[in-house]
């Protein structure tokens, strides 16, 4: 009878462990090219979709790994801040992702203030790859965010956090500017 529950309580376990999902957390700059590294694998891995929300996106190198996945047939959806479209932010991705095939590119900005005077910005750094893996954090998508900053990135598989996120990024999305 003992060894039933055993095996019983490895079970559960087992089954609890998989619906928490994997997870690893990049503190930078100390663990810069394990964090990028990170990304990078998995948006090339990416068989089906990738979903962004990102503040500032001016990284080249993660740009082009979203291009070559779009060119695979993966189709990428970008949110970017309303502010990524002026011109004094020219080194934004957004003109050279919106450009391209199987990418979807928007702009979206923050609610506006209670006072009525100004509104706020879309300052999220999240991405969904593949409806299963989530990667949310303070850094954005810079070169000095991931050489220079202190900054966060989590990569979980969790399925409540994808899933939360997911719908939040749906929501973002039907309130979004075509670019």
């Amino acid at each position: 009878m003992r060894h039933l529950v055993k095996i019983a309580c490895i079970i559960a376990f087992v089954a609890s462990a998989s619906a928490l999902g994997e997870s690893e957390l990049f503190m930078m700059p100390k663990e810069q090219k394990a964090a990028l590294s990170s990304l990078i694998t998995s948006l090339k891995a990416a068989k089906s979709s990738i979903d962004i929300a990102i503040y500032s996106f001016t990284n080249r190198e993660i740009a082009k790994t979203l291009r070559d996945a779009a060119a695979k047939g993966v189709k990428v959806r970008v949110i970017y801040d309303e502010s990524s479209n002026e011109p004094s932010n020219a080194n934004s991705t957004i003109g050279y992702l919106a450009k391209l095939k199987n990418i979807e590119v928007c702009t979206l900005k923050g609610n506006k203030a209670a006072n009525g005077k100004y509104f706020g910005i879309m300052h999220m750094k999240v991405a969904i790859v593949d409806d299963s893996t989530l990667f949310i954090g303070s850094a954005n998508w810079s070169k000095n965010a991931f050489e220079n900053n202190y900054e966060t990135l989590l990569r979980t598989t969790e399925s409540a956090l994808v899933s939360k996120s997911k719908a939040t990024l749906a929501d973002m999305r039907a309130k979004c500017r075509e670019y």
